[in-house]
């Protein structure tokens, strides 16, 4: 595997670090007020300014070049302070969601060698670990910015690792400081606009494209601890919000609300979202709210995924064409290959390939995965995709989540699609649960519109019509409501593969 200066310092051009990326939004933008949140706002000026005073306050703690330090902070201003402060050591950052903190801590201690955790006051941590708060670190004389190459790691986001172990995503200095650039020209941001974020910061959105992309764009950032639907509306009027990120349920929890006049009275432009609807339901979103609706695909691997240009004609149902950078130009290449490796005809699908130089240089301490997913310069990202003519992208299932069924394999995204499409039901989630026949069955969770009806019998009816036999599902289980990851998505391994008293074995219903 390449080194990560190699694989970031490979001639596309000037590629910022953080440290000079912060330095010159200070300096071009002092003044002018940038993040608002709840508790408080600052500028760009102070921010960077309190950013060196917590890198003085780490520094005086040893925090060195290179070393782990694990924030557990809410989304806010401190939050900022800690993770910014982070960055201008050279150290690196890795951001737990405070509420998997007491749970959790211990491992990512231990799998990240990390030498301090900054957190609220009095929190507890391991016995291997020291411990401070923010205001304690800002009290120290602000430290001169580290010298940083783009390659350099900048942090750590953890995701689920194959194995069990917690899994660490390296994310470099490139990799922000292109996706903050990148943001902005996506979207056709200025310094008129107001990015919204509800996003936890421990995940690289919130972090890369709202905050960093506000940033380095002269535009403003409403910082949210959470997301509200039922407050919604008036917060992004009070924010004077031009830009909303959601991720997954976002936009679907506030079409579930009863229509009311306040999510028509906003300046709200663009939501930023995926995974993109039908185009029947994107064209319902975009009217009643008045805003449009911008599809885009990444992956913490890399945030150079794709995104549905927004100076053309709306590819509906499409995740877009490859990013590409302002200044740098192309530098992001997509394929889409069979198993062999080989590249496959328009139209038909196969694991979707990135390459670009905003790309992770691995997990760490997981050479094995690490290896598994580059390979020969390109980013495979275990999702199935398919392109049109045009070089559009449509997402068509994850290979992790593949079912065998009767000697075939089917993605759970084609079952979910047809089910998703009866008017009756709000959202689907299909996984594969095991089979008396050996393989797997087909089991089907279904949530319904508000005051919706639909009966096992007439989703069998409904899905017999519409899909090749080995694809039916063989079980339906209704739900009230889903468990979701910290980015809002449906999180299917929380779901119970095992006999369940609320389903129904279609197979065992009278014939139609």
């Amino acid at each position: 595997m390449r080194t990560t200066d190699e694989t970031m310092d490979s001639g596309v051009g000037e590629v910022l670090t953080l440290p000079e990326f912060l330095e010159q939004g200070a300096r071009r933008w002092p003044d002018i007020p940038w993040c608002r949140t709840p508790d408080g706002s600052a500028t760009r000026a102070e921010m960077y300014a309190d950013a060196r005073r917590c890198a003085g306050g780490l520094r005086e703690r040893g925090v060195a070049p290179g070393d782990r330090v694990v924030i557990v902070l809410p989304n806010g201003l401190e939050f900022l302070r800690a993770w910014l402060g982070v960055v201008l050591t050279g150290a690196v950052s890795v951001a737990m969601n405070p509420k998997a903190a007491e749970s959790e801590l211990g491992a990512v201690v231990e799998e990240t060698g990390a030498t301090l955790v900054v957190g609220p006051a009095g929190m507890p941590v391991p016995d291997s670990v020291a411990a401070v708060d923010v205001a304690t670190l800002c009290l120290a004389e602000p430290a001169e910015p580290a010298v940083c190459t783009p390659g350099q790691p900048a942090s750590y986001i953890q995701s689920s690792g194959s194995t069990g172990r917690p899994k660490f995503i390296i994310e470099t200095h490139g990799m922000y400081t292109m996706a903050a650039e990148g943001y902005p020209y996506w979207l056709g941001l200025t310094a008129d606009d107001v990015l919204l974020t509800t996003l936890p910061l421990s995940h690289l959105n919130a972090q890369a494209y709202s905050t960093l992309g506000s940033y380095g764009c002269g535009a403003g950032l409403a910082l949210l601890p959470h997301f509200s639907a039922s407050t919604f509306w008036q917060t992004a009027k009070d924010y004077g919000a031009t830009v909303f990120n959601a991720i997954g349920a976002m936009v679907e929890i506030l079409m579930e609300r009863e229509p009311s006049p306040a999510e028509r009275d906003h300046s709200l432009r663009f939501c930023y979202s995926a995974p993109a609807p039908k185009e029947e339901r994107h064209r319902e979103i975009e009217d009643r709210f008045g805003l449009r609706l911008v599809i885009g695909y990444a992956l913490s691997e890399t945030p150079y995924g794709l995104i549905v240009p927004i100076d053309e004609p709306t590819a509906y149902g499409s995740m877009g064409r490859p990013r590409q950078h302002p200044r740098l130009g192309t530098i992001n290449e997509s394929r889409i290959v069979d198993a062999t490796g080989a590249d496959v005809p328009v139209g038909e699908p196969g694991e979707l390939l990135l390459r670009n130089p905003a790309t992770t240089p691995g997990y760490h301490n997981m050479p094995e995965e690490s290896a598994a997913v580059l390979r020969d310069g390109w980013l495979h990202t275990g999702d199935l995709a398919f392109r049109d003519e045009h070089g559009n992208h449509y997402f068509a299932g994850r290979m992790k989540e593949m079912i065998r069924r009767r000697g075939e394999n089917l993605s759970p995204a084609d079952v979910e699609i047809v089910i998703d499409a009866h008017p009756a039901v709000s959202s689907s989630a299909v996984i594969g649960v095991p089979s008396p026949l050996t393989e797997e069955d087909v089991k089907a969770f279904v949530m319904l519109r508000p005051g919706a009806a639909v009966t096992p019998e007439e989703l069998r009816d409904w899905c017999e019509h519409r899909l090749p036999p080995y694809k039916r599902p063989r079980y339906v289980e209704f739900v009230d409501a889903w468990p979701l990851t910290e980015t809002q998505k449906i999180a299917k391994k929380q779901l119970p593969t095992d006999r369940t008293s609320g389903e129904t074995d279609l197979e065992q219903l009278t014939p139609a």
